[in-house]
């Protein structure tokens, strides 16, 4: 960990895309809390690391930005199953206290080709 209100994201994502719930475990405080809004989710520490850790198949990803603002810190990460058959976009917002998560709330998005009736406007481009 760096200062107290900083948080190594690339420590943090590594630990928890490789499912390990111990070193997941030291990031967070003890009374942290993480919210799904996509699903109408709260989790304690605890319950979201074994979420993550007993989620079926392994996870790659990569870190795509990393933003911080005082004790808020930011982070959007492409997720992958490990044979990179589906892929998502995560986009998290850490409160950090004290140099560990104190609240955790992220927004996950499958990644595709936009929506039939949006392409047929023929709106857009894409962005790679």
């Amino acid at each position: 960990m760096q200062n107290k209100t900083e948080l190594d994201a690339a420590a943090y994502w590594a630990a928890t895309l490789a499912q390990r719930p111990d070193e997941m475990a030291a990031f967070f405080a003890p009374d942290a809390t993480v919210r799904w809004p996509n699903t109408n989710e709260l989790f304690t520490a605890a319950e979201f690391i074994r979420a993550n850790c007993e989620y079926p198949g392994r996870w790659e990803g990569e870190i795509e930005r990393v933003e911080a603002l005082g004790s808020l810190l930011v982070t959007v990460v492409r997720v992958f199953d490990a044979p990179r058959t589906v892929s998502f976009h995560v986009t998290s917002f850490f409160r950090v206290e004290e140099g560990r998560i104190a609240a955790l709330e992220e927004y996950w998005g499958d990644d595709g080709p936009p929506p039939a009736w949006r392409q047929a406007l023929h709106l857009g481009r894409p962005i790679r």
